[in-house]
């Protein structure tokens, strides 16, 4: 049995590729996890894993302190049955990889970690990897990136003038402050004006889009490092962050289907399927544009918006997951 898809594709192609096939380890040569739960394993939700007969996915262990990354309540439920041996995915990596591992993957499925939780998980990761940018961090601990910025701000580990670049969730690393690459970038479009977006962009460190704002402002016989004003005004205007992606509504909705708390029990496979019936995709939202009738556009229009306000009242009342709600 190897893992769920849900839980591979949470992970980031290097970390699933250190990751070994199943193997069965002994359960007494495990430790406990390296785990941001504050109040540690929830033995109801053990004992209930405990009573299943279907065979579970394996565990994830860190192969150098054969700590348990993912799969306390799985390790759990194999002590509470007697069992002898259990199913093993080791990773090889720094324990902090470890410790990142096993919060992207308990955020993807299983028993969802707190809003306190995955706030204490950015907070450690933040203190051990200042130059991640918020939105990676917010990738990795299921929050949303302005939360992560929030907390970076309060914590205030090192100020933005010790971090000169931050790495993005693409592994890319970009400069916090772009002036001198916005410099170089002027200089090499002076020296060779047909040169492309992308080699200016390589040359300077700096990307496409910041060259093509560099040139304009060239063209225009404009300083090509904006004003402390003019790049805060460029900021206000900027566009929302865009919604979940497609894929990772497929990796969430995959956990879920996978989460043996809702897969076994009469009540877990009514909510999947009540779920499942009402969450909308990106390619079935742009195959019902194509078939609505231009008399019903705007009936429809209004009918999606009354359900989208229902979906955040739920989501409202349900919160980060920190409570369950009255």
């Amino acid at each position: 049995m190897r893992l769920s898809e849900s839980t591979v594709g949470r992970l980031s192609e290097a970390m699933a590729a250190r990751l070994s096939e199943p193997q069965w380890v002994p359960v007494r040569s495990l430790l406990p996890a390296d785990t941001p739960r504050q109040f540690g394993e929830n033995i109801e939700h053990t004992q209930m894993l405990s009573r299943i007969d279907a065979r579970l996915p394996p565990i994830l262990v860190h192969r150098a302190t054969m700590r348990v990354i993912d799969g306390m309540h799985r390790l759990g439920a194999a002590v509470l049955r007697g069992d002898e041996l259990i199913e093993v995915c080791f990773f090889d990596g720094t324990e902090h990889e470890a410790f990142v591992l096993g919060v992207q993957t308990n955020v993807a499925h299983g028993l969802p970690l707190s809003l306190a939780d995955r706030s204490r998980a950015a907070e450690r990761i933040i203190a051990s990897e200042p130059g991640w940018s918020d939105r990676a961090i917010a990738a990795a601990v299921g929050l949303g990136a302005r939360t992560v910025g929030n907390i970076r701000r309060r914590l205030r580990i090192q100020s933005d003038s010790e971090v000169r670049a931050r790495t993005g969730r693409d592994g890319r690393v970009r400069p916090l402050d772009s002036t001198e690459g916005r410099l170089r970038a002027a200089h090499i479009i002076r020296e060779r004006p047909d040169a492309s977006l992308r080699e200016v962009a390589r040359e300077s460190g700096v990307s496409p889009s910041t060259v093509r704002d560099v040139r304009r402002r060239v063209q225009r016989g404009e300083d090509p490092v904006p004003s402390p004003r003019h790049r805060r005004n460029a900021e206000a205007a900027r566009p929302p962050a865009p919604p979940l992606e497609g894929q990772d509504l497929a990796a969430m909705l995959q956990g879920l289907q996978n989460d043996p708390a809702l897969r076994f029990s009469d009540s877990g496979r009514q909510l999947l399927r009540w779920i499942f019936s009402r969450a909308i995709r990106a390619d079935e939202r742009l195959d019902v544009i194509e078939k609505v009738p231009p008399h019903c556009t705007y009936i429809i229009a209004n009918v999606a918006r009354a359900c989208a306000d229902e979906w955040l009242r739920l989501a409202d009342r349900l919160g980060d997951g920190d409570t369950p709600p009255n």
